[in-house]
């Protein structure tokens, strides 16, 4: 079974930076689709990047030209590199990895941005 641990999330101020991470137990970016979802109080769970297997991105319209996902396929590490952070990307984050038979998720990382 993977399993994903993601780390990087904390508190930052409106505008700030943050960078999250998310390392694979084993190499498998070459099968799966990864995204990064996230969730507010009281909402529901959200895609805000993916990247598929042949190197293809997509982003939710709220953080486009201001989040982009990569990875590192030696180091199996998956990345979220979000900038001018507002408010409402206060949320847990979540890595999640599915290859079609089967889906798993991290434990998330909570990115509070104060206003």
């Amino acid at each position: 079974q993977v399993q994903l641990v993601e780390s990087g999330g904390g508190l930052v101020q409106a505008g700030g930076s943050l960078r999250l991470s998310c390392v694979a137990s084993r190499s498998i970016f070459s099968i799966a689709i990864m995204g990064w979802y996230r969730q507010a109080p009281g909402k529901r769970r959200e895609l805000v990047a993916g990247i598929t297997p042949g190197g293809s991105t997509n982003y939710a319209d709220s953080v486009k030209g201001r989040f982009t996902i990569s990875r590192d396929n030696v180091k199996n590490m998956l990345y979220l590199q979000m900038s001018s952070l507002k408010s409402e990307d206060t949320a847990v984050y979540y890595c999640n990895a599915n290859s079609g038979w089967w889906d798993v998720w991290g434990q998330g990382t909570q990115v509070t941005v104060s206003s």
